[in-house]
């Protein structure tokens, strides 16, 4: 199956979780033709009912839903003091005594995965892990069209042979957070247009790239490669309907050089987001901090407070590397604008 049999025009608007994705923006971007994107990985069964209600009142156009593949994780109680005690520069620089420990540290991969089935989109895509062999026929027998995430040619393999429909092979450059799940993540270092023709060698299924993908011409550059299509996150974070906090979109349209790098500080898992006070207090911990989802959960009242403090500093600021080539405007102009500049090309 060809993407374009599922959604006509070769954009996808990356799923950013965390709130940054909005039912409007996911609506807006599939009623222009491309495949708009809700991040479900930290909403509960019942936000991501409610939100598809929410898209589904906005465009009867197929759109995405994502999720974290995910198991909870059970750490000792003195695992979690000591990343609380790791994490001591940070909450103590906001005046507290302590650090909460969290009610939960994720949301349930199952229940989530049980409430996908339910809803039947016409698009999942996954990334952190792998899904069985059942769950994505599970899908398919849903009339699910399911994408994996892949960060170099053994997992796109893997997604292939377990009966994926496509895969995003997502090069470093990609803001937030990286879908390596074979190997270890620092290892996972090809660049977008260094991995795409590996994968487009390997697979036979359709490959959608991913990683500093900013206008018409990188696309262009991705489709003559082999890709069928691109995925865009950092581009679609500063449009109109995007739900990020205000400051930190004013931070990524006036990012200009300011440098991004990849971090394990804020979630325990490697993602790029541009350099701040965060990253550099948490530096000289960060190879010792817990796995993903135990730190993300923990520095989350964190990241709260400073959101609503307006602190940017110690704020996750997830973006790719093209960041300074960002254009603030309403999704669907933004998806009309690529296409123009990929006919133009």
């Amino acid at each position: 199956m060809t993407l374009a049999s599922v959604f006509p025009h070769p954009i996808i608007q990356g799923p950013t979780a965390g709130g940054n994705n909005t039912p409007a923006q996911v609506a807006a971007v599939s009623n222009a033709g491309a495949l708009g994107s809700l991040a479900c990985s930290l909403l509960s069964p019942t936000a991501i009912r409610e939100q598809t209600a929410q898209i589904r009142a906005l465009t009867d156009h197929p759109f995405c839903l994502n999720f974290f593949v995910l198991q909870t994780p059970d750490p000792s109680p003195e695992e979690v003091e000591q990343a609380k005690a790791w994490l001591q520069p940070v909450w103590s620089s906001l005046g507290w005594a302590e650090l909460p420990t969290p009610a939960k540290w994720c949301e349930d991969f199952s229940a989530q995965f049980e409430t996908l089935l339910a809803l039947r989109p016409a698009v999942a895509s996954f990334t952190f892990g792998i899904l069985s062999a059942e769950q994505i026929r599970r899908l398919h027998d849903a009339g699910v069209f399911v994408i994996g995430t892949i960060t170099h040619v053994e997992e796109a393999l893997a997604w292939e042979r377990r009966g994926a429909d496509a895969v995003i092979a997502s090069g470093v450059e990609s803001g937030g957070h990286r879908g390596t799940f074979i190997g270890a993540q620092e290892e996972a270092t090809l660049t977008t247009f260094e991995l795409l023709p590996l994968v487009v060698a390997a697979v036979t299924i359709p490959v959608i790239s991913a990683g500093g993908i900013m206008d018409g011409a990188d696309i262009k550059r991705a489709l003559d490669g082999g890709a069928q299509a691109v995925q865009m996150g950092t581009a679609f974070l500063v449009s109109d309907e995007s739900g990020i906090h205000p400051a930190y979109k004013q931070r990524l349209l006036a990012a200009g050089n300011h440098p991004t790098r990849l971090t394990r500080t804020f979630s325990g898992r490697y993602a790029r987001g541009l350099e701040n006070r965060f990253m550099q207090l948490m530096a000289a911990n960060e190879l010792l901090l817990p796995p993903y989802p135990v730190q993300n959960a923990l520095t989350s009242p964190i990241r709260a407070e400073a959101a609503r403090r307006g602190e940017t500093e110690l704020m996750s600021l997830w973006c790719g590397t093209g960041v300074a080539r960002v254009r603030p405007m309403p999704a669907a102009k933004l998806v009309e604008t690529l296409l123009a500049e990929i006919s133009a090309t």
